[in-house]
């Protein structure tokens, strides 16, 4: 969906050649865009005339496990960064697409299956390597430009380029208790009273993601259910497989599931489980609201809509996120929003570009519909372009104006605008 032309790609293999770009940039008066993972549908990677830094080639993750910590530069994808720390057995909080770009997803505050115990991604990184936009290398950390730092989890892209992450990591798996189970869409409404259940007593290492659509053709679901509704509950426990097992009981021997991949598994099964559904190329529009929590309403209306899609690969989801976010004030850094309980996320997904009205309005009035529940946020990276200034503050709520002064002080003339923008003052 996003056709854009920049005049030049360049492709850093380390800092200096960042710092070049940046100087180069603004030499000549061109925009500057950053593309990390590509994985966000908002297509602020690439600006038509401009020079995008392709940070791909800059991949390498360092893993020091006598401090529990790992540095892993900017092009790195999540995957990558799962893959040298489960050597380990060590995890660091990331989300739960594995080909998603981590600097993306940190900056913009960051979730995963194990958020409910530790937090926003952002809250779990140490220190940020930055190239300003005035060509300078800083270090951002409690310590070291401590503005800069507090701006950096979860402002996004407005303040520098980030060229490596510290991350503080924690004993996960190598082997978990996690997969999916799924039941026909006669069932919804009861297994959405055993989802409030579930989810109500759920300790803080066990994360249900709730996925409300029609079936894909995925051989672990029974082939009568292919294309038509499901309810499907996924289920990620770091602690022991053991006591996974047990959780992951109640559920287990609940109805009649159509498929069932819940079992032991290596924990970066779990992390790329759901790849599938955001394959590059398909055409994505999203909508996304912080609720309170889990309740029997807002799960009902989210079930009726997500049978209204005409797409075979839309769906509604509902990603819990009580515990670890609470427990740390609202200004902890520029993310926010900790008073929430779940995201609800309107997921459009289709192949056709004749079929683009129908599936944004479905988006749309989903949406529409479902913001009587929200607490009036919403999570930054999954905004879509044009969702415009007013939903950049609400994605801040009380953070915001500090943010312009953090941007006023490391980007007075708005250097770095090709993203979800917080304009300098003055």
């Amino acid at each position: 969906m996003i056709d854009r032309k920049p005049a030049i790609v360049a492709r850093p293999l380390g800092v200096a050649d960042v710092v070049t770009c940046v100087r180069w940039a603004r030499q000549h008066d061109v925009r500057l865009t950053i593309k990390g993972g590509g994985h966000n549908i908002a297509g602020l990677a690439v600006a038509d005339d401009a020079l995008t830094l392709d940070m791909s080639a800059m991949r390498g993750v360092w893993v020091d496990t006598d401090a529990n910590v790992a540095h892993a530069q900017a092009g790195c994808l999540l995957g990558d960064v799962d893959r040298e720390t489960q050597v380990h057995g060590l995890a660091a909080v990331l989300g739960f697409v594995s080909a998603t770009g981590i600097a993306g997803l940190t900056l913009g505050g960051g979730f995963g299956y194990m958020t409910r115990k530790y937090g926003w991604t952002s809250d779990n990184v140490l220190s940020i390597q930055v190239v300003t936009a005035d060509g300078r290398v800083v270090r951002a950390s409690e310590k070291e430009n401590p503005d800069l730092f507090w701006g950096l989890r979860g402002g996004g892209g407005n303040f520098g380029i980030a060229t490596d992450f510290e991350y503080r990591l924690y004993p996960v798996g190598p082997e978990v208790m996690a997969g999916a189970i799924a039941w026909r869409g006669d069932d919804t409404a009861q297994v959405l009273e055993l989802y409030e259940k579930v989810t109500a007593n759920a300790p803080s290492e066990l994360t249900c993601p709730l996925v409300l659509r029609n079936a894909p053709p995925a051989p672990w679901l029974d082939r009568d259910v292919h294309g038509k509704p499901v309810t499907v509950i996924l289920f990620a426990y770091s602690g022991s497989v053991e006591e996974g097992a047990k959780l992951a009981q109640p559920l287990k021997s609940f109805g009649s599931p159509v498929g069932d991949v819940i079992q032991p598994r290596p924990y970066t099964t779990i992390q790329s489980l759901l790849d599938g559904t955001q394959p590059k190329g398909r055409r994505y529009y999203w909508k996304s609201e912080y609720v309170p929590g889990v309740e029997t309403e807002l799960l009902t209306k989210a079930a009726e809509h997500a049978r209204k899609t005409q797409s075979p690969h839309s769906a509604v989801i509902v990603f819990p996120l009580d515990g670890a976010l609470g427990r740390l004030p609202e200004d902890h850094s520029a993310v926010g929003n900790r008073a929430t309980g779940a995201v609800i996320n309107i997921a459009g997904s289709w192949d056709d570009a004749a079929e683009d009205r129908q599936h944004i309005a479905w988006a749309r009035d989903t949406w529409s519909d479902m913001r009587r529940f929200s607490t009036g946020g919403t999570y930054m990276n999954f905004l879509t372009e044009e969702e415009g200034d007013a939903r950049i503050r609400d994605a801040y709520g009380s953070n915001y104006d500090r943010l312009i002064d953090v941007k006023t002080t490391w980007d007075p003339d708005n250097f770095f605008s090709v993203n979800k923008n917080v304009v300098p003052r003055g």
